[in-house]
């Protein structure tokens, strides 16, 4: 009796380490995106989100994985409590498979698909969905606190005419980093770096504009969903955001031939790192200062700062954001480990001084 149940409880282990198998990927992240690299299978990148009480995010982040991973869907999607966030790549012909098979989750059904601007197909290299306390961090503890009580949504074309009211303050919701490379005309882009700051400082900026048509915008939409509510909980009336974000607005100012009043590059958060909206370049190389607008991460393993590097700096300092960095990569791999070993600096990005301060 002993010996069946331990052989049992050994089967049902096997089982268990095969189905968490199946759940993730397992095979080496380099390995991955050489695949991708050399990969002529044209993909489509699809962003979406979706603020709704799912009661076993677990449950229901397991059973989408091994629906999104039968299709062969690459990306990185948020689930919790709160709803969904997703960024993703997906195979040309199995969108339309995809998109059924998104809107047969009844929450789901008829979610917009934010389609890249400028895809390269390459945006991402494999799937990964991860469990989070919240789709989008924001640092708030009120339990009063409704976010789908969010601001009115408007399309690319009455964005523009409320753009063009006197009334009305523009404000960025991205991090600093993201509006440096490219921002709508006469909007205010707090330095922040993280939504949770973001929300903190704006609300301080705004506090004697609370009269005024308060018009917000984001990537996609769903960092102004979230703020929008946040505004309005706060005794902001007049507050309005940019449907679809970004990504939905240079769309439709394209197929309705409107003016453009984005200047410049779209940041994305994947492996593009941009997508180009105009032909502007706002922002300019962190190395040398010439205009430039492409961010890259330091290729040195133990720093990969987010910065923006020209491809003359590219060249001289081998992809890297200093000379102390360039060294290192040309040390000996288990060298490099060596040095960051035990180093955890979390996400590093560029800002003034940091070049300086070296």
């Amino acid at each position: 009796m002993i010996l069946t149940c331990r052989h049992n409880q050994q089967k049902l282990f096997n089982f268990a380490v095969h189905f968490d198998n199946m759940l993730h990927n397992r095979i080496n992240s380099k390995e991955l995106k050489e695949r991708l690299k050399t990969s002529n299978e044209p993909r489509t990148t699809i962003s979406f989100y979706k603020y709704h009480k799912i009661e076993d995010p677990i449950k229901f982040r397991n059973d989408l994985y091994v629906l999104l991973d039968q299709i062969k869907v690459l990306g990185r999607i948020y689930v919790a409590t709160e709803g969904i966030n997703g960024q993703i790549s997906v195979p040309n012909e199995n969108v339309d498979l995809f998109r059924s098979q998104l809107y047969q989750i009844d929450f789901l059904n008829g979610i917009r698909l934010n389609l890249a601007v400028d895809d390269n197909g390459k945006s991402f290299f494999k799937l990964k969905i991860l469990v989070r306390k919240k789709i989008v961090a924001d640092g708030l503890n009120d339990s009063t606190f409704d976010v789908t009580n969010s601001g009115q949504h408007l399309n690319a074309k009455e964005f523009n005419q409320l753009a063009d009211d006197s009334n009305t303050v523009i404000v960025d919701m991205r991090n600093h980093y993201e509006s440096e490379v490219g921002h709508f005309k006469n909007a205010i882009c707090p330095d922040a770096d993280t939504f949770r700051e973001e929300l903190q400082i704006a609300g301080e900026l705004l506090q004697d504009k609370k009269d005024k048509n308060i018009l917000m915008y984001c990537t996609g939409g769903i960092r102004c969903e979230k703020a929008s509510a946040w505004m309005k909980h706060i005794g902001f009336k007049n507050v309005f955001q940019l449907n679809g974000g970004i990504i939905e607005y240079a769309r439709q100012v394209k197929e309705q031939g409107l003016e453009n009043k984005f200047i410049g590059k779209n940041f994305v958060f994947d492996e593009r790192l941009g997508e180009r909206i105009s032909h502007d370049v706002i922002s300019h190389c962190h190395q040398c200062g010439k205009p430039c607008d492409t961010h890259t991460n330091c290729k040195n393993d133990g720093c990969h700062l987010l910065f923006i590097q020209c491809e003359e700096c590219a060249a001289k300092y081998n992809g890297c954001c200093s000379d102390e960095c360039k060294e290192i990569i040309q040390l000996p791999a288990e060298k490099q480990k060596e040095i960051r070993r035990g180093i955890n600096k979390g996400r590093q990005v560029f800002k003034k001084g940091r070049f300086a301060e070296r």
